[in-house]
């Protein structure tokens, strides 16, 4: 039976350092006459006279979803603590994913990062914002060569000397001035200035965040932003590329597939089944703020992409030899997937990509067989599906006749 007259939306509350005593009243109110009160094993210590029930936060979030769907619907009042604004980084993000926006009502509280700014007395809105929490290192590494600032949170692997240690190897200067800001907002906050080079003078509280610059910093004024990479445009022709017997995406259907990818800056792709790379190249060329991750099983290909790599020079591509769905464990979770063909394990890859696309994220498929357009139809029964044939003009005498180019099905699956 739930203690409240009628259900309400979950609500997720996000708490500074102080815990509970940040709090006012009428928000303590609601979080004492709860049924339900998830959290970190931290946040709930905060209230330690709730008599609700408990559900602790930690590695299996799916749980946790299945608990607050259960509680809504028996129509019992969820709250969920969190730290600082929940939307940032945090479980309120998480919790999105599975929750419209009209089930959640969210109260943050101010951010790590706000916390760290304003420790530092440094101005951040062209800061870029970056979690190294239980993420892989060289994604937050490449986002953070794209920025004057980068601010990011740390954790017990990725610590901030650890990541300076990436930083340094990926260019950034010894001298480059960085700091850490420990336990923000409580009694014990320490803010220590430093270098990259000298950060690993010091030892650090588990909670900080990590700030670094690309450039001295001033004694007044502006800090100038570092030179980004321009964009190139895609649409590279065939025969600019080193491939096999013309074994190569075609470039009207290229840039078909990179619109319908629609590729952002800072977006990670995934271009699974290579070939030659021209894909991933020319995606990696025309957003070079995203991370493209490209994996090619055949030797021969491989080698290829690799030529055509060092002909069209990517940094932000990172090109595999092996074998999906294994190359893409350790990948982070991508905003778009490109896959040029059918393979035999195709059912396993989908379900991947199903489950690891990010909110909003799309999978394009490119395939010339009716059976591997049929096994893609059952595995994607809501995906949107165009067949597209292209003739390209060549001459013949004076005149000019239409070549056709062999069929292909692009289909499309976006994660809503």
């Amino acid at each position: 039976m739930s203690r409240l007259a009628t259900p309400s939306r979950i609500l997720i509350i996000g708490l500074s350092a102080a815990g509970a005593a940040s709090l006012p009243a009428h928000l303590l109110t609601r979080i004492e006459t709860a049924d339900l009160l998830a959290g970190g094993r931290r946040h709930l210590s905060y209230f330690p006279s709730f008599t609700g029930e408990q559900c602790p936060i930690e590695a299996d979030i799916d749980a946790v979803v299945a608990r607050l769907k259960q509680a809504q619907a028996n129509g019992q009042q969820a709250v969920v603590l969190a730290s600082g604004d929940p939307l940032c980084f945090g479980i309120g993000a998480s919790l999105r994913r599975y929750f419209p926006a009209e089930a959640l009502e969210i109260i943050p509280a101010a951010t790590a990062f706000q916390l760290a700014f304003a420790a530092l007395a440094e101005p951040w809105s062209d800061a870029l914002l970056l979690s190294a929490h239980a993420r892989p290192l060289n994604e937050v590494v490449a986002k953070a060569q794209t920025a004057p600032k980068a601010a990011i949170l740390t954790d017990n692997r990725h610590t901030p000397p650890v990541i300076a240690q990436a930083l340094l190897a990926a260019g950034f200067a010894p001298d480059s001035p960085c700091a850490v800001c420990e336990n923000l907002g409580s009694d014990a906050q320490r803010v220590v200035r430093t270098t990259l080079g000298d950060i690993d003078q010091e030892s650090y509280a588990p909670l900080n965040v990590f700030i670094v610059w690309q450039h001295q910093v001033p004694t007044g004024g502006e800090i100038p932003p570092p030179a980004l990479p321009a964009p190139i445009p895609p649409g590279l022709s065939d025969e600019a590329f080193a491939t096999s017997a013309g074994q190569i995406t075609k470039r009207e259907i290229r840039l078909l597939s990179l619109a319908e990818l629609r590729l952002k800056p800072g977006a990670v792709m995934w271009d699974i089944g290579a070939g030659s790379g021209a894909v991933g190249i020319e995606a990696a060329r025309a957003v070079p703020t995203a991370t493209v991750y490209a994996v090619e099983k055949r030797a021969d290909f491989f080698h290829y992409a690799q030529e055509n790599l060092t002909r069209f020079p990517a940094p932000n591509l990172h090109l595999w030899h092996g074998v999906a769905p294994e190359a893409v464990a350790d990948w982070p979770d991508p905003d778009a997937v490109f896959i040029g063909g059918s393979g035999g394990r195709m059912t396993e890859l989908i379900a991947i990509v199903q489950q690891r696309l990010r909110p909003g994220g799309r999978l394009v498929i490119n395939l010339a067989t009716l059976e591997n357009l049929a096994k893609i139809r059952n595995l994607l029964p809501t995906a949107r599906l165009t067949q597209v044939q292209i003739s390209r003009g060549v001459p013949i005498l004076d005149m000019v006749r239409l070549e056709a180019l062999n069929p292909v099905f692009v289909v499309v699956w976006s994660r809503d």
